[in-house]
């Protein structure tokens, strides 16, 4: 039985030719195995193999070269980012005297390694936490984004494009708003708060993510969505570590990464991650249209099979390479597939373990049976247009068997 993935929103393979460049870092014989943190001739063509990296990732976000702090993942990033703003607000404020509680907010669609940090702070009573509503396209709510922007807010945290669903957010309408207020407030110039972060994982290599467009001042991404190996993740810093005195690390060691996060840089993952991250921006344009192309068809043909199949959210304002979608006569979607060679997922895969109906798709106002009956695909660079028909084939006969 052929098999069918369309989860590339949970990860991609490793581009064939990523994997050859990355093949040199774990042996004796191309002498490129060596620790970054050595002085040596082995060290030192490591941390060249470790600079080279580092360019190429911010080049591919027009960011300056200290600005990228590499993590072992998206999620590790979003930690350091989350938990490193908040610690580092509390001590700015303590070394001025102030007993401060800061308050973050982020919306109630986020990625699990964003909400459930926040939870985290919330119940250990160190950060107040602000859930930002969305509406049933699933895109979040602006006014209550502006009405909750105080002197104690040190971090705004909105994802660029859902994973479970898609749904673009209104990152430059967001950034105004915060821009907005620090021109009329005018509080801690010095630290910029409050600071705007956005987990741009699953826009990396299919939007733009110019940061000097965007004003964004924090940004994440992770190597495994883009065709790179897993293992290595970015955080994106504005101004770079001489000017991230608003972070306090929280892995620390031996000072690797400007001192934000210890710990021997995985060379091998970080290298993958740098060329998967300059193919993915040589194919942009090409591959946004070939996605575009089969997202459109997929829809076609599933409404033909199915008309009363309904797409979860926005139709217009949703990233062409995922479809949530709502199967009225189906429970258990993903298994039925899985059974007859599709791959695809009920939401975040960090999550699927876990029995509990998708926070994302409950934010958004639907109902525990909807989303038993809702399944995302995604589609990636090794998917072609014409796999769409024989894919939508097999999900016709695996669901049209399992109707209840």
């Amino acid at each position: 039985m052929k098999q069918i993935y369309l989860d590339y929103a949970a990860t991609t393979p490793v581009d064939p030719e990523v994997f050859e460049k990355m093949k040199n870092f774990f042996t004796n014989e191309s002498q490129d195995f060596g620790n970054p943190g050595s002085l040596h001739y082995f060290g030192q063509r490591a941390q060249s193999a470790l600079d080279f990296s580092r360019k190429k990732i911010a080049q591919s976000i027009s960011a300056n070269f200290r600005e990228i702090i590499f993590t072992s993942s998206a999620t590790e990033a979003n930690n350091l980012i989350i938990r490193g703003v908040v610690s580092g607000s509390i001590s700015a404020f303590k070394n001025n005297g102030q007993n401060f509680i800061p308050k973050i907010i982020i919306s109630s669609i986020e990625h699990p390694s964003v909400l459930e940090t926040a939870k985290d702070l919330e119940r250990e009573k160190t950060a107040e936490v602000v859930y930002l509503p969305v509406d049933r396209s699933g895109v979040v709510d602006l006014a209550t984004l502006e009405k909750e922007l105080d002197e104690n807010v040190v971090l705004v945290s909105v994802m660029v494009v859902n994973n479970e669903t898609g749904i673009i957010q209104p990152i430059e309408k967001i950034e105004k708003l915060i821009d907005d207020y620090k021109k009329i407030k005018n509080n801690a110039k010095e630290l910029k708060y409050p600071m705007f972060h956005c987990d741009a994982t699953q826009a990396f290599n299919l939007f733009d993510l110019n940061v000097i467009k965007s004003g964004v001042d924090l940004m994440t991404f992770s190597s495994h969505k883009i065709y790179g190996p897993k293992g290595a993740g970015v955080a994106y810093i504005k101004g770079g570590a001489d000017r991230a005195d608003f972070i306090k690390p929280i892995i620390t060691g031996g000072g690797q990464e400007y001192g934000l996060r210890s710990g021997t840089e995985n060379i091998p993952a970080i290298v993958g991650f740098a060329y998967a991250a300059e193919k993915s921006f040589s194919l942009f344009k090409k591959e946004k249209e070939r996605l575009e192309k089969i997202s459109e068809s997929f829809i076609k043909e599933i409404k033909k099979e199915f008309p009363e199949a309904e797409i979860n959210g926005s139709v217009e304002n949703r990233s062409f390479h995922i479809v949530n979608l709502y199967f009225p006569h189906n429970k258990n979607i993903g298994i039925s597939l899985d059974l007859i060679g599709i791959s695809a997922s009920a939401g975040a895969a960090c999550a699927q373990r876990i029995e509990k109906p998708s926070h994302v798709l409950k934010a958004m106002g639907f109902s525990d049976e909807r989303i038993d009956r809702s399944i995302r695909f995604s589609f990636g660079r090794f998917f072609l247009e014409e796999d769409v028909f024989p894919s939508v084939l097999k999900i016709s006969e695996a669901l049209n068997k399992n109707k209840k």
